[in-house]
């Protein structure tokens, strides 16, 4: 990767890239940006490409909030962070930077996602901490036929047969991922027709995240290639879903996650289960920032390995929090936290963001998680729940929106213009949905009179 505005000028020249690419994602988790002529690179490296302010005022798909805290009136600057560089290997004379916001007078924008992650990830290491994380993200590849998308193959987790049928479109993924310098460990099927998992490695504070930006980019594009469809989509047709889990410790001198002292395959320190503790004592506020759209709580449910529980556990993929086995070859190395209460129409830097400051607040607190759920959650008693704690999850976003309004400790790591416009945005997505449910209901109404 280009690491200076000279060094990528000159890698413009050499390998004949007209143009670039500069990518952001809102608050509504879809990944934006604007093309400029390589010409006009310097201009854009030194002082930034305009953008409304109203970017932070939409909700999916481009509506912009009726009376929203952005309007028609003002501006902020795209700014490319030369670091990101990627030539995008499935498009001619085309690189792409991730960008940050900034104000007219260079400040960062307060209502910038990455911004605000990058202004916490500063205040993690004044801590003493730095966060290593990978991102898992699940997909489906989908056919358009006449009666609309339906799953490229039938087949289901780990089978060969899926494996075969979809490896055209899985190479040149991989080959795609790897020409942007973000290594792939594995590829498997996943439950459900037609669903797949490239899983790609960690890396440290705000480069997984610019990482994940352009994973899904990268399938989305490579299947479009190929005749096919990507969609992220949490719960994307009857009994399948697609996660965005979230593997996560923090180092100081070594993996604050790791014990030495303790014996087994899940070797949690006393900062690793308060930061667990902190995730579940904001866990309803937080699925507003990672589960942000109507369609993730249809994935939240009990029995989709998908978690619909506030709870932890060891290799649990039922509970929020899943504590994987550490690898007996590199135990320091290896010991982390998964979330799973996660999915793609998560704008990546407020999760990450989200997470760690709920993690962050339970150290501080000396939260106890308490003891594991070693079972799916859904299979114990309301008693047996309740007297463990084991809390379920919103089952709307609505719910979870008012959840978030409530939690300071969230909005004050969000900072009140971001954690304000962020609110608006998914208050009136919520809204839309509810809107358009009423008038399926006056509809039914209508003809049972």
């Amino acid at each position: 990767m280009c690491q200076t505005p000279s060094e990528l000028l000159e890698r413009c020249s050499t390998e004949d890239i007209s143009f670039v690419r500069l990518l952001y994602v809102g608050n509504d988790g879809i990944t934006r940006g604007q093309t400029i002529n390589k010409s006009e690179l310097s201009e854009a490296l030194e002082a930034g490409i305009s953008l409304p302010t109203s970017v932070q005022s939409l909700a999916p798909p481009d509506d912009r909030v009726v009376g929203g805290q952005y309007d028609t009136v003002g501006e902020v600057r795209l700014i490319p962070q030369p670091r990101t560089f990627r030539i995008l290997p499935y498009e001619a004379e085309t690189a792409a930077m991730a960008c940050s916001i900034e104000t007219l007078n260079g400040n960062p924008w307060t209502a910038d996602p990455r911004s605000a992650l990058l202004a916490y990830l500063s205040d993690l290491d004044d801590r003493g901490y730095e966060a290593v994380t990978a991102f898992e993200s699940e997909f489906h590849l989908m056919t358009e036929t006449e009666d609309g998308f339906k799953p490229h193959d039938d087949r289901g987790v780990y089978t060969t047969n899926s494996a075969r049928d979809a490896s055209h479109v899985i190479h040149d993924i991989i080959s795609a991922l790897e020409a942007q310098s973000i290594p792939v460990k594995k590829y498997y099927p996943e439950h459900g027709a037609g669903k797949h998992e490239v899983v790609t490695g960690h890396a440290t504070g705000i480069d997984a995240v610019d990482d994940h930006v352009f994973h899904t980019e990268t399938v989305q594009a490579i299947a479009d290639a190929h005749g096919l469809l990507a969609t992220f989509l949490p719960k994307p047709v009857p009994g399948a879903t697609n996660g965005l889990h979230l593997h996560l410790s923090l180092w100081d001198d070594g993996n604050a996650f790791h014990d030495e002292s303790v014996d087994g395959p899940y070797p949690l320190s006393r900062t690793a289960k308060q930061f667990i503790g902190g995730i579940l004592a904001h866990a309803d506020a937080l699925t507003a920032l990672t589960a942000p759209a109507v369609n993730s709580y249809a994935r939240l449910a009990p029995r989709q390995e998908s978690c619909a529980y506030a709870c932890w556990g060891h290799d649990n993929r039922e509970a929020m929090v899943r504590v994987p086995s550490s690898s007996s070859s590199d135990e320091s190395g290896t010991t982390r936290l998964e979330f799973r209460a996660a999915d793609a129409a998560a704008n990546p830097y407020l999760a990450l963001l989200g997470l760690l400051a709920a993690g962050v607040d339970g150290i501080e607190q000396g939260i106890d998680p308490g003891d594991p759920v070693q079972t799916g959650p859904d299979a114990l008693s309301d008693d047996q729940r309740h007297r463990r704690g084991v809390e379920r999850l919103p089952t709307t976003l609505g719910e979870a929106v008012r959840a978030l309004e409530a939690d300071n400790t969230l909005r004050a790591a969000l900072g009140e213009e971001l954690a304000s416009s962020y609110l608006e945005s998914r208050r009136s997505a919520w809204e839309a949905f509810t809107e358009s449910a009423g008038e399926w209901n006056r509809d039914i109404l209508r003809r049972l009179l």
